[in-house]
């Protein structure tokens, strides 16, 4: 990992373009840890972002059966089985693409850790797919993005979460999805959210650097590497026009800027320093 961070960004976004191009699935792209990261398959970090998002999270049905979406899960539609084992009646895992593995050893290893913690999640026994365990854990995945939203009913999600997701969602799509999510969660439910504002060609600020036009490419946009520049502020923006009302509850600054201002395309270099110095922070929308 530590060699991994000193290569240079422009090395690794060569390496993405070229390597988006590939004719290999998504899932083994994946399991090569080229475009995602595999973290969420240690059920142990699995089951603690779950209980970070949902443990403070207040919505009026949390003492009764309640419906969850997790948007984004990555290569691991772990967020189901976990779900139920907190007392969810059912629960979604949305994603863009099937990035999810069908390796069923994964959820049964999952399924003996929740034991482990004293939680009585769904029996997985019978399972040999990634379909099994979404029955029997009465949960769906659905990976067709923003399309897969509008086919939830509208008021039907108790607790909405996404752990460092929001801020890969292509920046055109971001004001739809965001509408979807205000629509599909109850008026008395919570969406819990941690958005990172780094890019990730290093968790600084060389995703700056490019015009709207170069990044907003479907080149650069398809490539591994993109997240959608969206500021803290703007972020909150959005949400309040969706309908939210946002309670930030952590965020996450730069003492000086990772990446010089004279080197950012207009529209970023003349932000405020206190703009540009926020790299992330949770939210929970009401």
């Amino acid at each position: 990992m530590e060699h991994h961070q000193h290569v240079p960004w422009q090395l690794k976004i060569a390496a993405k373009v070229i390597l988006s191009r590939v004719p290999v699935s998504p899932r083994l792209l994946n399991k090569a840890g080229v475009f995602r990261t595999n973290a969420m398959q240690d059920q142990g970090y699995a089951v603690g972002v779950f209980q970070r998002h949902f443990q403070n999270a207040l919505f009026a049905r949390k003492d009764k059966p309640f419906v969850v979406l997790e948007l984004g899960p990555g290569t691991f539609a772990s967020s189901v089985v976990i779900a139920r084992a907190f007392g969810a009646s059912s629960a979604y895992a949305v994603d863009v693409t099937p990035f999810a593995t069908d390796d069923v050893s994964q959820y049964h290893s999952l399924e003996l850790h929740l034991r482990k913690m004293g939680l009585e999640p769904p029996s997985l026994a019978n399972c040999s797919n990634l379909d099994d365990v979404m029955r029997a854990s009465n949960g769906q995945y659905l990976s067709n993005g923003l399309e897969s939203l509008k086919s939830i009913p509208t008021a039907s999600v108790d607790f909405i979460f996404s752990h460092t997701v929001l801020q890969h969602i292509r920046r055109k799509d971001f004001v739809p999805l965001i509408v979807e999510l205000r629509r599909i969660q109850r008026p008395d439910g919570v969406g819990s959210h941690t958005v990172s504002i780094s890019d990730i060609l290093g968790g600084n600020l060389n995703d700056l650097r490019f015009s709207r036009e170069t990044w907003e490419s479907n080149l650069m946009a398809n490539s591994g590497f993109y997240t959608n520049r969206i500021r803290y502020n703007e972020y909150l923006k959005h949400f309040r026009d969706a309908g939210f009302v946002p309670q930030v509850y952590r965020t996450a600054h730069w003492d000086t800027l990772p990446t010089p201002r004279n080197k950012m395309a207009p529209e970023f270099a003349a932000l405020p320093e206190s703009e540009l110095q926020i790299s992330g922070f949770d939210v929970y929308l009401h």
